[in-house]
């Protein structure tokens, strides 16, 4: 006789706020636990698309380092709530006039967050005279390949050791 195994139901879909839900606003001395939180709440694999490793998020100097702001270093957060969803930071003295790193939770990823944070971060570094944007990606980060493509498509991109360098204008034209 054979058995016919029950497939569990779908599990009812989970609300969540869309992307314009967040705070986009500088980082603050005081948000080293939020970082840590948010270091913690990544995957793995986010966490290596953006750090090219696995980051201790517990480490201090790794929480200072992504919270570091002076003339060179700008950050900014996505905060839902008290959570950080989503950090970008800039820095001056590359190959580019400024140079972007940028990362959002997965939770939170697929709705604009990644875009609004560049996007805004830029603004900043235009006020500062920018006017190249640079960023390395790894070559299988589609989300963020596909978003510069979107934002800058006449972008200049060199692949090299299994990562894009791209260069841009500063003002993305989507």
């Amino acid at each position: 006789m054979m058995r016919t195994q029950q497939v569990p139901p779908c599990p009812a879909p989970v609300w969540a706020p869309p992307g314009d839900a967040v705070e986009i606003r500088p980082a603050r001395p005081d948000d080293e636990e939020r970082i840590r939180r948010f270091l913690a709440g990544l995957s793995a694999r986010t966490r290596h698309l953006r750090f090219f490793t696995d980051v201790d998020g517990r480490s201090a100097s790794v929480v200072r380092a992504l919270l570091a702001v002076d003339d060179r270093r700008d950050v900014l957060l996505a905060v839902a709530g008290e959570a950080v969803v989503g950090h970008v930071m800039g820095f001056t003295g590359g190959a580019a006039d400024v140079e972007v790193a940028v990362v959002v939770t997965d939770e939170w990823q697929g709705r604009g967050i990644g875009s609004r944070l560049v996007r805004r971060l830029l603004r900043r570094a235009s006020v500062n005279g920018a006017r190249t944007v640079g960023m390395d990606v790894l070559g299988d980060n589609r989300k963020v390949l596909a978003m510069v493509r979107r934002l800058w498509p006449e972008a200049v991109m060199r692949v090299s050791c299994g990562t894009v360098e791209v260069t841009a204008p500063v003002e993305p034209r989507g």
